[in-house]
This record gives C-alpha cells, structure tokens and sequence, in this order.
C-alpha cells in the first residue's frame, strides 16, 4: 500500500479547492448572464408593462393592480437572481484565491 505524503496531500487538497473555486465561479456566470438577464424574464417584463398599459386605458383598476404585482414580483426575481450570481461569483473567486495562496505559503510551486 503506498501512502501519500503530506505535501502530495496538500498539494490534492490545493488542485481540489482550486476546481472547486473554478466551478463555482462558472455556475456564478451562469446564474447571473442565463438567468438575471434571460430572455423570458425580459419578455415577460415587457408584456406586463403592456397589460398595465391596455388597463389604463380601458380603465380597468384591477388589471392595473395585478400588473403592477406581477413587476413587483419580476424584480424581485431578478434582483434574487443576481444576488445568488454574484455570491456564487465572488465564492469562487475566493476559493481560487485561497487555494493559490495555500500554494505559494507552502512553496508547492518553485
């Protein structure tokens, strides 16, 4: 059986949180350019401005009402969104940053 020694450990533990860091960050991206800014979210935006539009105009107090939740709850969307991609983001950034720290403390590239 042959066991690791503690600087090929530290390095595995190094290349993983590193791997980590760099998953993270892509599902970060993901979040924030598929999902905050998604074309259905913009659609769907769009086509509540107008059904708020067409219920001024007809005069119709409810349809004004549930269209200005139904933004309310878009945004709110949105603004979710974009603050799970920007954690996600900035979590891997610090996982990346931290491993390659851990590398140069310890001297694992020379």
């Amino acid at each position: 059986m042959q066991y690791l020694k503690s600087e090929d450990l530290l390095l595995l533990i190094v290349i993983i949180l590193f791997l980590l860091g760099l998953f993270t960050f892509g599902a970060g991206l993901f979040v924030l350019l598929a999902r905050a800014l998604g074309k259905e979210t913009r659609s769907l935006a769009k086509q509540t401005a107008l059904l708020a539009q067409k219920g001024i105009t007809d005069d119709i107090a409810g349809l004004v009402g549930n269209a200005s939740a139904l933004i309310e709850a878009t945004n709110q969307l949105v603004r979710t969104a974009a603050g799970i991609g920007i954690f996600l983001t900035f979590l891997g950034l610090t996982l990346m940053s931290a491993s390659l720290w851990l590398a140069s403390y310890y001297g694992l590239w020379s």
